[in-house]
Protein backbone atom coordinates (compact mmCIF):
# COMPACT_ATOMS: atom_id res chain seq x y z
CA UNK A 1 0.00 0.00 0.00
CA UNK A 2 2.50 3.15 -1.30
CA UNK A 3 1.19 6.15 -0.04
CA UNK A 4 2.43 8.09 -2.98
CA UNK A 5 3.84 11.14 -1.05
CA UNK A 6 7.87 11.16 -1.19
CA UNK A 7 9.64 9.97 2.40
CA UNK A 8 13.04 11.98 2.19
CA UNK A 9 15.31 11.19 -0.68
CA UNK A 10 18.82 11.11 -0.70
CA UNK A 11 22.27 9.76 -2.97
CA UNK A 12 21.14 6.31 -4.64
CA UNK A 13 22.36 2.64 -4.34
CA UNK A 14 20.73 -1.15 -5.00
CA UNK A 15 15.64 -8.41 -4.67
CA UNK A 16 9.93 -9.67 -0.60
CA UNK A 17 7.99 -11.15 1.12
CA UNK A 18 4.19 -11.72 2.27
CA UNK A 19 1.72 -14.74 1.81
CA UNK A 20 0.50 -16.80 4.19
CA UNK A 21 3.02 -18.95 6.67
CA UNK A 22 5.33 -21.47 5.77
CA UNK A 23 5.74 -24.37 7.93
CA UNK A 24 9.37 -25.83 7.38
CA UNK A 25 9.46 -25.20 3.93
CA UNK A 26 6.14 -25.69 3.22
CA UNK A 27 2.98 -22.91 2.48
CA UNK A 28 0.55 -23.66 5.71
CA UNK A 29 -2.79 -23.95 4.45
CA UNK A 30 -1.93 -22.77 0.62
CA UNK A 31 -0.34 -24.34 -1.99
CA UNK A 32 2.14 -27.19 -2.16
CA UNK A 33 5.37 -26.91 -0.49
CA UNK A 34 9.07 -26.10 -1.58
CA UNK A 35 10.50 -28.96 -3.29
CA UNK A 36 7.49 -31.31 -3.92
CA UNK A 37 7.50 -32.27 -7.16
CA UNK A 38 5.08 -30.36 -9.61
CA UNK A 39 1.02 -31.24 -9.37
CA UNK A 40 -0.64 -33.52 -11.29
CA UNK A 41 -3.04 -32.10 -13.90
CA UNK A 42 -5.57 -30.26 -11.67
CA UNK A 43 -9.15 -30.18 -11.75
CA UNK A 44 -11.05 -27.22 -12.78
CA UNK A 45 -12.02 -24.98 -9.53
CA UNK A 46 -15.55 -23.56 -9.05
CA UNK A 47 -16.14 -20.45 -10.51
CA UNK A 48 -16.13 -16.84 -8.80
CA UNK A 49 -17.43 -13.62 -9.85
CA UNK A 50 -14.78 -10.69 -10.45
CA UNK A 51 -14.65 -8.49 -8.33
CA UNK A 52 -14.58 -10.53 -5.27
CA UNK A 53 -15.02 -7.88 -2.54
CA UNK A 54 -15.63 -4.35 -3.62
CA UNK A 55 -13.78 -1.65 -2.26
CA UNK A 56 -11.20 -3.83 -0.21
CA UNK A 57 -7.54 -3.03 -1.02
CA UNK A 58 -4.48 -5.22 -0.02
CA UNK A 59 -6.34 -8.08 0.65
CA UNK A 60 -5.42 -11.02 2.43
CA UNK A 61 -6.55 -14.62 2.56
CA UNK A 62 -5.30 -17.26 5.16
CA UNK A 63 -7.15 -20.64 4.72
CA UNK A 64 -7.15 -22.29 7.99
CA UNK A 65 -6.98 -25.63 9.23
CA UNK A 66 -10.61 -25.47 9.97
CA UNK A 67 -11.19 -25.44 6.62
CA UNK A 68 -12.47 -21.44 6.13
CA UNK A 69 -11.20 -18.65 4.42
CA UNK A 70 -10.46 -15.71 6.43
CA UNK A 71 -10.20 -12.38 4.53
CA UNK A 72 -8.87 -8.63 5.46
CA UNK A 73 -7.71 -5.55 3.58
CA UNK A 74 -7.51 -2.26 3.69
CA UNK A 75 -10.97 -0.36 3.77
CA UNK A 76 -11.31 2.86 1.79
CA UNK A 77 -11.74 5.16 5.31
CA UNK A 78 -8.23 4.02 6.28
CA UNK A 79 -9.86 3.39 9.90
CA UNK A 80 -10.11 0.32 10.97
CA UNK A 81 -9.74 -3.36 10.21
CA UNK A 82 -12.22 -5.76 9.51
CA UNK A 83 -12.51 -9.80 9.27
CA UNK A 84 -14.72 -12.23 7.09
CA UNK A 85 -15.07 -15.97 7.19
CA UNK A 86 -16.24 -18.39 4.39
CA UNK A 87 -16.01 -21.74 4.08
CA UNK A 88 -15.65 -21.32 0.53
CA UNK A 89 -13.56 -19.21 -1.45
CA UNK A 90 -16.47 -17.88 -3.20
CA UNK A 91 -18.54 -17.09 0.20
CA UNK A 92 -16.32 -14.11 1.07
CA UNK A 93 -18.25 -11.85 -1.24
CA UNK A 94 -21.26 -12.05 0.87
CA UNK A 95 -19.59 -12.93 4.15
CA UNK A 96 -20.41 -10.72 7.31
CA UNK A 97 -17.96 -8.53 7.87
CA UNK A 98 -16.71 -7.73 11.42
CA UNK A 99 -14.59 -4.76 13.29
CA UNK A 100 -11.98 -6.46 15.25
CA UNK A 101 -9.83 -3.56 15.75
CA UNK A 102 -10.31 0.59 15.42
CA UNK A 103 -8.14 2.89 15.03
CA UNK A 104 -6.77 5.42 17.96
CA UNK A 105 -8.21 8.51 17.79
CA UNK A 106 -4.81 10.52 19.02
CA UNK A 107 -1.49 9.85 19.35
CA UNK A 108 -0.18 6.22 17.43
CA UNK A 109 -2.17 4.07 15.39
CA UNK A 110 -3.90 7.09 14.81
CA UNK A 111 -4.65 7.11 10.65
CA UNK A 112 -3.79 5.30 7.55
CA UNK A 113 -4.35 2.21 8.84
CA UNK A 114 -3.03 0.10 6.05
CA UNK A 115 -3.04 -3.76 4.72
CA UNK A 116 -3.98 -5.70 7.47
CA UNK A 117 -2.69 -9.32 7.14
CA UNK A 118 -3.86 -11.79 9.52
CA UNK A 119 -1.44 -15.42 10.55
CA UNK A 120 -1.99 -18.47 12.81
CA UNK A 121 1.43 -18.52 15.34
CA UNK A 122 2.06 -20.56 17.56
CA UNK A 123 -1.89 -21.05 18.63
CA UNK A 124 -2.61 -17.44 19.22
CA UNK A 125 -4.00 -15.14 16.15
CA UNK A 126 -1.79 -12.11 14.90
CA UNK A 127 -2.46 -9.24 12.50
CA UNK A 128 0.29 -7.44 10.90
CA UNK A 129 -0.88 -4.00 9.69
CA UNK A 130 1.04 -0.32 9.24
CA UNK A 131 -0.56 2.94 10.42
CA UNK A 132 1.24 6.36 11.31
CA UNK A 133 0.02 8.60 14.58
CA UNK A 134 -2.72 10.87 14.35
CA UNK A 135 -0.95 13.44 14.42
CA UNK A 136 2.01 12.91 11.97
CA UNK A 137 -0.23 10.79 9.18
CA UNK A 138 3.30 9.66 6.95
CA UNK A 139 5.17 8.70 10.30
CA UNK A 140 3.66 5.38 9.50
CA UNK A 141 4.84 2.36 10.66
CA UNK A 142 4.93 -1.51 11.44
CA UNK A 143 2.27 -2.57 14.31
CA UNK A 144 1.29 -5.89 15.73
CA UNK A 145 -1.95 -7.33 17.21
CA UNK A 146 -2.54 -10.23 19.69
CA UNK A 147 -5.46 -12.56 20.06
CA UNK A 148 -5.18 -15.77 22.02
CA UNK A 149 -9.20 -17.49 21.19
CA UNK A 150 -9.32 -20.08 18.74
CA UNK A 151 -11.49 -17.70 17.35
CA UNK A 152 -9.91 -14.45 15.76
CA UNK A 153 -13.95 -13.20 16.00
CA UNK A 154 -14.10 -13.75 19.63
CA UNK A 155 -11.13 -13.35 22.34
CA UNK A 156 -9.97 -9.79 22.79
CA UNK A 157 -6.96 -8.13 20.36
CA UNK A 158 -3.91 -7.16 22.70
CA UNK A 159 -1.78 -4.49 20.82
CA UNK A 160 1.68 -5.93 21.04
CA UNK A 161 3.08 -2.47 19.71
CA UNK A 162 5.71 -1.28 17.15
CA UNK A 163 8.11 -3.98 14.83
CA UNK A 164 11.37 -2.19 15.63
CA UNK A 165 13.24 -2.23 12.74
CA UNK A 166 17.12 -0.48 12.03
CA UNK A 167 15.62 2.97 11.32
CA UNK A 168 12.55 4.94 12.38
CA UNK A 169 11.39 5.78 8.91
CA UNK A 170 8.69 4.79 6.93
CA UNK A 171 7.40 1.27 6.60
CA UNK A 172 4.24 -0.88 5.88
CA UNK A 173 3.74 -3.76 4.50
CA UNK A 174 5.21 -6.74 7.14
CA UNK A 175 4.42 -10.19 6.18
CA UNK A 176 5.44 -13.20 8.46
CA UNK A 177 6.20 -16.86 7.58
CA UNK A 178 8.23 -20.00 8.17
CA UNK A 179 11.26 -21.57 6.33
CA UNK A 180 13.11 -24.53 7.47
CA UNK A 181 12.79 -24.16 11.03
CA UNK A 182 13.21 -20.45 10.99
CA UNK A 183 10.57 -17.66 11.58
CA UNK A 184 11.04 -14.11 8.95
CA UNK A 185 9.72 -10.68 8.34
CA UNK A 186 9.25 -9.16 4.89
CA UNK A 187 8.42 -5.52 4.81
CA UNK A 188 9.04 -2.85 2.59
CA UNK A 189 10.85 0.35 3.93
CA UNK A 190 12.86 3.63 3.49
CA UNK A 191 16.13 3.20 4.04
CA UNK A 192 17.70 6.89 4.81
CA UNK A 193 20.50 7.93 2.61
CA UNK A 194 18.84 5.80 -0.33
CA UNK A 195 17.24 7.61 -3.48
CA UNK A 196 14.03 5.72 -3.52
CA UNK A 197 10.44 5.71 -1.37
CA UNK A 198 10.84 1.63 -0.11
CA UNK A 199 12.82 -1.25 -0.51
CA UNK A 200 11.99 -5.08 0.56
CA UNK A 201 13.66 -6.25 3.66
CA UNK A 202 13.70 -9.48 5.19
CA UNK A 203 14.83 -10.58 8.81
CA UNK A 204 14.93 -13.18 10.94
CA UNK A 205 12.13 -13.06 14.32
CA UNK A 206 12.43 -13.57 18.16
CA UNK A 207 9.03 -13.66 18.86
CA UNK A 208 5.38 -12.30 16.48
CA UNK A 209 6.73 -9.11 17.13
CA UNK A 210 10.58 -8.83 17.52
CA UNK A 211 13.06 -8.92 15.10
CA UNK A 212 16.46 -10.48 15.83
CA UNK A 213 19.74 -10.66 13.98
CA UNK A 214 20.45 -8.78 10.94
CA UNK A 215 17.66 -7.38 8.38
CA UNK A 216 18.87 -7.15 4.54
CA UNK A 217 17.51 -5.76 1.58
CA UNK A 218 16.40 -8.31 -1.33
CA UNK A 219 15.34 -5.38 -3.60
CA UNK A 220 15.23 -2.03 -4.45
CA UNK A 221 13.80 -0.24 -7.29
CA UNK A 222 15.77 -0.09 -10.19
CA UNK A 223 13.89 -0.52 -13.20
CA UNK A 224 11.75 1.84 -15.04
CA UNK A 225 8.40 -0.07 -14.44
CA UNK A 226 9.47 0.13 -10.75
CA UNK A 227 9.77 3.92 -10.71
CA UNK A 228 7.02 5.40 -12.45
CA UNK A 229 5.72 8.34 -10.07
CA UNK A 230 7.59 6.51 -7.21
CA UNK A 231 10.33 4.76 -6.89
CA UNK A 232 7.74 1.83 -4.78
CA UNK A 233 9.15 -1.92 -3.97
CA UNK A 234 6.14 -2.83 -1.18
CA UNK A 235 3.39 -5.68 -0.89
CA UNK A 236 5.60 -9.02 -0.67
CA UNK A 237 3.68 -12.53 -0.80
CA UNK A 238 5.33 -15.57 -1.06
CA UNK A 239 5.07 -18.95 -2.78
CA UNK A 240 6.83 -22.27 -2.55
CA UNK A 241 6.66 -24.60 -5.05
CA UNK A 242 9.13 -27.01 -7.46
CA UNK A 243 11.97 -26.55 -5.38
CA UNK A 244 12.00 -22.46 -4.97
CA UNK A 245 10.37 -19.94 -2.81
CA UNK A 246 8.58 -17.35 -5.48
CA UNK A 247 8.51 -13.82 -4.00
CA UNK A 248 6.11 -11.23 -5.87
CA UNK A 249 5.40 -7.92 -4.85
CA UNK A 250 3.77 -4.45 -6.15
CA UNK A 251 5.90 -1.09 -7.69
CA UNK A 252 5.55 2.50 -8.49
CA UNK A 253 2.82 4.49 -7.65
CA UNK A 254 -0.64 3.21 -6.85
CA UNK A 255 -2.43 4.30 -9.87
CA UNK A 256 -2.76 2.19 -13.37
CA UNK A 257 1.02 1.69 -13.07
CA UNK A 258 0.92 -0.20 -10.01
CA UNK A 259 2.12 -3.65 -11.11
CA UNK A 260 3.66 -6.64 -9.74
CA UNK A 261 7.66 -8.01 -10.12
CA UNK A 262 8.88 -11.38 -9.03
CA UNK A 263 12.10 -13.19 -6.84
CA UNK A 264 13.16 -16.42 -6.55
CA UNK A 265 15.43 -18.10 -4.78
CA UNK A 266 16.15 -21.92 -4.14
CA UNK A 267 14.47 -23.52 -0.65
CA UNK A 268 17.83 -24.48 -0.06
CA UNK A 269 19.77 -21.47 -0.11
CA UNK A 270 20.30 -19.30 2.53
CA UNK A 271 17.79 -16.79 2.70
CA UNK A 272 19.73 -14.02 4.41
CA UNK A 273 22.32 -13.84 1.75
CA UNK A 274 21.11 -11.38 -1.36
CA UNK A 275 23.29 -12.85 -3.79
CA UNK A 276 20.90 -15.96 -3.91
CA UNK A 277 17.62 -14.02 -4.80
CA UNK A 278 17.14 -13.20 -8.21
CA UNK A 279 14.86 -10.70 -9.92
CA UNK A 280 12.74 -10.74 -12.77
CA UNK A 281 14.02 -7.84 -15.03
CA UNK A 282 10.18 -7.69 -16.33
CA UNK A 283 7.15 -7.40 -14.61
CA UNK A 284 4.98 -10.12 -14.29
CA UNK A 285 1.36 -8.76 -13.76
CA UNK A 286 0.20 -5.26 -15.11
CA UNK A 287 -2.94 -3.22 -16.12
CA UNK A 288 -4.90 -4.95 -19.22
CA UNK A 289 -6.83 -2.58 -21.46
CA UNK A 290 -8.14 -5.80 -22.99
CA UNK A 291 -10.13 -6.86 -19.55
CA UNK A 292 -10.25 -3.57 -18.07
CA UNK A 293 -8.30 -3.79 -15.30
CA UNK A 294 -6.03 -1.22 -14.19
CA UNK A 295 -3.19 -1.33 -11.68
CA UNK A 296 -3.52 -4.46 -10.40
CA UNK A 297 -0.87 -6.14 -7.07
CA UNK A 298 -0.59 -6.44 -3.24
CA UNK A 299 -1.39 -9.53 -3.71
CA UNK A 300 -1.35 -12.94 -2.09
CA UNK A 301 -1.95 -16.55 -2.87
CA UNK A 302 -4.14 -19.27 -1.90
CA UNK A 303 -5.57 -22.32 -2.85
CA UNK A 304 -9.29 -22.97 -4.33
CA UNK A 305 -11.78 -24.83 -2.20
CA UNK A 306 -10.75 -28.21 -4.07
CA UNK A 307 -7.32 -27.72 -1.99
CA UNK A 308 -4.75 -27.78 -5.05
CA UNK A 309 -5.51 -25.01 -7.45
CA UNK A 310 -3.22 -21.99 -6.54
CA UNK A 311 -5.15 -18.94 -6.86
CA UNK A 312 -3.92 -15.35 -7.03
CA UNK A 313 -5.66 -12.85 -5.10
CA UNK A 314 -4.81 -9.69 -5.63
CA UNK A 315 -6.52 -5.70 -6.13
CA UNK A 316 -7.39 -3.70 -8.71
CA UNK A 317 -9.65 -0.62 -10.33
CA UNK A 318 -11.86 -0.98 -13.18
CA UNK A 319 -11.00 2.21 -14.76
CA UNK A 320 -7.81 3.52 -15.90
CA UNK A 321 -8.16 7.48 -15.24
CA UNK A 322 -8.56 8.62 -11.23
CA UNK A 323 -9.23 12.45 -10.80
CA UNK A 324 -7.05 13.69 -7.63
CA UNK A 325 -4.98 11.61 -5.37
CA UNK A 326 -4.90 7.86 -6.25
CA UNK A 327 -5.30 7.26 -2.28
CA UNK A 328 -8.61 9.14 -2.26
CA UNK A 329 -10.60 6.95 -4.69
CA UNK A 330 -11.93 3.79 -2.95
CA UNK A 331 -12.62 1.33 -6.24
CA UNK A 332 -9.62 -1.11 -5.50
CA UNK A 333 -11.54 -4.09 -5.96
CA UNK A 334 -10.71 -7.66 -4.10
CA UNK A 335 -9.91 -10.00 -7.35
CA UNK A 336 -9.04 -13.52 -7.89
CA UNK A 337 -8.11 -16.00 -10.27
CA UNK A 338 -6.31 -18.97 -10.79
CA UNK A 339 -2.55 -19.20 -10.99
CA UNK A 340 -0.59 -21.07 -13.68
CA UNK A 341 2.38 -22.88 -13.71
CA UNK A 342 4.63 -22.95 -16.75
CA UNK A 343 6.69 -26.33 -17.69
CA UNK A 344 9.78 -24.93 -16.11
CA UNK A 345 7.77 -25.03 -12.75
CA UNK A 346 7.56 -21.16 -12.86
CA UNK A 347 4.36 -18.53 -11.94
CA UNK A 348 2.42 -18.07 -14.95
CA UNK A 349 0.33 -14.95 -13.70
CA UNK A 350 -1.08 -13.92 -16.83
CA UNK A 351 -3.14 -11.06 -17.39
CA UNK A 352 -5.80 -9.91 -14.95
CA UNK A 353 -9.40 -11.32 -16.16
CA UNK A 354 -12.03 -8.94 -17.08
CA UNK A 355 -15.29 -8.50 -14.42
CA UNK A 356 -17.77 -11.27 -13.67
CA UNK A 357 -15.12 -13.90 -15.60
CA UNK A 358 -15.01 -17.34 -13.59
CA UNK A 359 -11.37 -17.84 -11.98
CA UNK A 360 -10.75 -21.37 -14.07
CA UNK A 361 -11.16 -18.82 -16.78
CA UNK A 362 -8.21 -17.03 -15.85
CA UNK A 363 -5.22 -18.46 -16.53
CA UNK A 364 -4.58 -22.31 -17.95
CA UNK A 365 -1.35 -24.22 -17.44
CA UNK A 366 0.97 -22.71 -20.25
CA UNK A 367 2.84 -24.87 -22.68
Amino acid sequence: MSRDHDPPRAPQRRLVLKGAALAAGALAGGPASAGAAPLPPQPEPPPFVNPLVRQRADPHIHRHSDGGYYFTATVPEYDRIVLRRSRTLGGLATAAESVIWTRHTTGVMGAHIWAPELHRIGGKWYVYFASAPAESVWDIRIWVLENAHQDPFAGTWVERGQVRTAWETFSLDATTFTHRGSRYLAWAQHEPGMDNNTALWLSRMANPWTLTGPQIRLSTPEFDWECVGYRVNEGPAVLARNGRLFLSYSASATDHHYCMGLLTVDADADLMDPANWSKSPSPVFTSSDTTGQYGPGHNCFTVADDGLTDVLVYHARPYKEITGDPLNDPNRHTRVQRLGWHRDGTPDFGAPVPNAAPVSDSVKESA
